[in-house]
């Protein structure tokens, strides 16, 4: 199978192209060099010359406050909406599926329970959560053969995250405050590429929600399972989202996301968070 991975430079695209190669697929990775989503020439060719019989669209624009800059908003919408649109538009064309990274930002964020990925109820904070909302909407509207998979938390060897941010930031500091009541559970780029790839081989297509297993935590909890694994003596003290600070963009409190939907079809959840970040911290040698 001929696979081509959008936004090979970042986390999850780097994983993605990793894992296709290590089943012997043949795998076209390209990032902003290679073919600029916002130009729908440069996708035509780029994507029409590989001729895949699928693409993972990992790459977007996913710096979420500044986002909410003016200056930056219409780059954001051409990242996340245009380009989005611009890749739909080609695999309907070739009539080859396509797999769209989102994020439970297009939800509003409020309550206790999961959200389903078949739920409509879409109330996005920010700018970033809007724009990937819109993207959601043109793969559904241009493709009948897609997969939407919603994401969050990410972290993975290739880029910035949550957890190097904390590991940096012990090296400097025994005291670190963090959020306590925004609850979600972190996802590990290894292992959701290896969802991602077991999509592009089914036709089982729809909407999905794929972090980790382990239960729904808090960033607070997330920050103390890094230090206690990491082996860092750090005092995490529990902070709310108002005393902590606001952001420019607005974060949900509820990323607890519903991933029933993946065993019903057929597909292996992704392990444990907490044995995720072991085998990442293995990885990183940090």
């Amino acid at each position: 199978m001929r696979v081509l991975v959008t936004g090979v430079k970042g986390q999850l695209g780097f994983d993605t192209v990793r894992e296709l190669n290590r089943r012997g697929h043949e795998t076209i990775g390209v990032d902003i060099e290679e073919m600029d989503i916002t130009d729908a020439a440069s996708v035509n060719k780029v994507v029409g010359d590989a001729s895949p019989d699928a693409v993972i669209h990992c790459a977007a624009w996913t710096a979420v406050d500044a986002a909410e800059d003016e200056a930056n908003q219409p780059k954001v919408i051409a990242v996340n909406v245009d380009g989005t649109r611009n890749i739909a538009e080609i695999c309907r064309k070739l009539d080859c599926r396509m797999i769209y990274i989102s994020t439970d930002y297009v939800f509003g964020g409020q309550g206790e329970e999961p959200w389903k990925p078949d739920c409509r109820s879409y109330d996005p904070l920010n700018v970033y959560g809007r724009t990937k909302l819109d993207g959601e909407l043109a793969v559904s509207s241009v493709l009948n053969k897609y997969f939407i998979v919603r994401i969050a938390w990410v972290f993975g060897a290739n880029g910035s995250n949550f957890v190097k941010t904390m590991l940096a930031l012990s090296k400097k500091y025994r005291e670190i405050k963090v959020v306590s009541d925004q609850i979600g559970t972190p996802t590990y780029t290894r292992d959701l590429a290896r969802l991602l790839a077991d999509m592009a081989e089914s036709e089982k297509y729809g909407y999905y929600h794929a972090t980790n297993e382990g239960g729904y935590i808090s960033w607070y909890d997330f920050a103390c399972e890094i230090f206690r694994q990491a082996g860092r003596d750090v005092s995490v003290i529990p902070v709310t989202t108002k005393e902590y600070g606001i952001s420019k963009a607005a974060r949900p409190f509820n990323s607890r996301l519903d991933k029933s939907k993946l065993v019903e079809n057929g597909f292996e959840p992704l392990p444990v968070w907490q044995d995720a970040l072991a085998r990442y911290l293995k990885e990183i040698e940090y």
